[in-house]
């Protein structure tokens, strides 16, 4: 079977290479490469591309959970980077279907062997990589490998958390006889993939002066939580110790 047209893979990953050979390349499997004297494969960029997918998930998780563990950080990183994961990518992406393959893997279906598209799909972040940078390498990573995962991640954290901090401030404010507090988008930054939203609370504290407090979210709603949780703070720490909360 012919491997299918890189173009329409480029076009879902939002990359064109110059470097033909180095996209072909990260597609091409050993069995290939043994069967074709001129042709080289993608182990080596396998090997470089599984290390950059970790540098960057790694960097990702540090940006978007400040308050992780190294052990909370570290499991999910092995979820994002996990085959299991990894399969699922490659196969939304059709990635074997531009595998160039020997006879013999072609034969015993290779183009859907899990281990081969992984391979595959590390090779491309390496070749990505190498050719365009790491802030290519980062865009694809962000948008395609883990970006969606860590959304569903956040949703799935924010529904089971005990803590509902808008909530909370609400009722805490109600309570105290302080107006209801209003949140303001002051600041969206970022591409479309990943998006970082600052939002801005107004407030009064006990003794009737106004403050301000903001939050940042990769949505406007972790955003809000994020600048109500900062709120809570600023009120518990204004509140004399043993005092119940104002």
């Amino acid at each position: 079977m012919k491997p299918a047209d890189t173009a329409v893979l480029e076009e879902k990953i939002g990359y064109t290479f110059a470097n033909r050979e180095l996209l072909r390349q990260a597609l091409t499997h050993s069995s290939h490469a043994r069967e074709q004297a001129t042709a080289k494969d993608n182990e080596q960029l396998e090997f470089l591309g599984d290390s950059v997918l970790g540098f960057l998930t790694s960097q990702e998780l540090f940006r978007r959970f400040p308050n992780f563990t190294e052990g909370e950080l570290s499991k999910l990183r092995a979820r994002l980077v996990s085959a299991r994961h990894l399969v699922r990518i490659a196969r939304d992406l059709n990635l074997g279907a531009y595998l160039h393959l020997g006879q013999g893997e072609e034969k015993s279906g290779g183009r859907a062997k899990a281990a081969l598209l992984v391979d595959a799909l590390e090779a491309l972040v390496a070749a990505l990589f190498l050719e365009a940078g790491l802030d290519v390498a980062r865009g694809f990573v962000l948008e395609h490998l883990i970006g969606p995962e860590l959304d569903r991640f956040e949703d799935g954290l924010e529904s089971a958390r005990s803590e509902d901090y808008k909530s909370e401030l609400q009722e805490r404010l109600h309570a105290s006889g302080r107006p209801e507090p209003r949140y303001v988008v002051i600041a969206e930054e970022g591409p479309e993939h990943k998006k970082v939203f600052t939002m801005e609370i107004r407030l009064l504290d006990a003794a009737g002066q106004e403050f301000a407090v903001r939050g940042q979210g990769t949505t406007k709603k972790r955003a809000g939580q994020a600048a109500a949780r900062e709120a809570l703070i600023r009120i518990d720490s204004a509140s004399p110790p043993g005092a119940p909360a104002s």
